[in-house]
């Protein structure tokens, strides 16, 4: 049994968006965007990431949704186009600038009246959600922010979510660098350090994936 996996290439990365992928004419455009005037477009999930996510949402019959990181509105537009028409996203960022592509893009989607948009520390709006009696009431929760930060993020969120909710962390491989010990930044000894957490916290279930730049995936127990 071979224990590497298959080199992504551009000719198969082509294959599998030409056979595989079904981006919407908005997701389309809100990405292209993205990546022609953004000097951060990298920090947006791929078109094959957002798929991957709007198929774990069906799975799980996700309703009720939140997002720490919302950047230019990709993966929350994946998310709202996914959701029933009562379904609802909770979605965290601090960038004015950056959410207000978000935000035309949800509306000419015609979802806006699905996503409330905390402009605060993601900690804070996690905070007041418990506070206000949000706990256990979530079927999911995206996570892609500050890297740093990814701990209380977890904590928060997994209270958040029910029992059987699913929790997603993006950029756990984080370029491969969480898994060379003399990378000692920050941001990768915050990933690798909760990639080990939740390698042995038996309150979820996981597995971490080579989807983009790693997907660790977590079911609350």
């Amino acid at each position: 049994m071979s224990n590497e996996f298959l080199a992504l290439t551009e000719q198969i990365y082509a294959y599998m968006l030409n056979n595989s992928l079904r981006e919407p004419d908005v997701l389309r455009r809100l990405r292209e965007e993205t990546e022609a005037t953004n000097p951060h477009a990298i920090m947006a999930i791929s078109p094959v990431q957002g798929q991957f996510m709007m198929l774990l949402l069906k799975l799980i019959s996700a309703k009720k949704t939140l997002e720490i990181g919302v950047f230019t509105g990709y993966s929350s537009l994946c998310t709202a186009l996914t959701i029933p028409a009562d379904g609802h996203i909770y979605a965290c960022d601090v960038s004015e600038e950056w959410t207000s592509v978000a935000r035309r893009y949800w509306a000419e989607a015609g979802v806006a009246d699905k996503i409330t948009l905390k402009l605060a520390p993601a900690n804070e709006t996690l905070d007041a959600l418990l506070a206000d009696g949000h706990a256990g009431t979530f079927d999911f929760a995206f996570i892609d922010a500050d890297k740093s930060n990814y701990d209380g993020y977890y904590e928060r969120a997994l209270k958040l979510v029910r029992k059987g909710g699913l929790l997603v962390f993006d950029n756990m491989l984080w370029y491969g660098k969480v898994a060379d010990e003399t990378v000692v930044d920050a941001d990768t000894v915050a990933l690798r350090a909760l990639n080990a957490k939740l390698h042995q916290d038996d309150r979820v279930f996981t597995s971490l994936i080579g989807v983009g730049d790693g997907m660790h995936l977590a079911i609350k127990q």
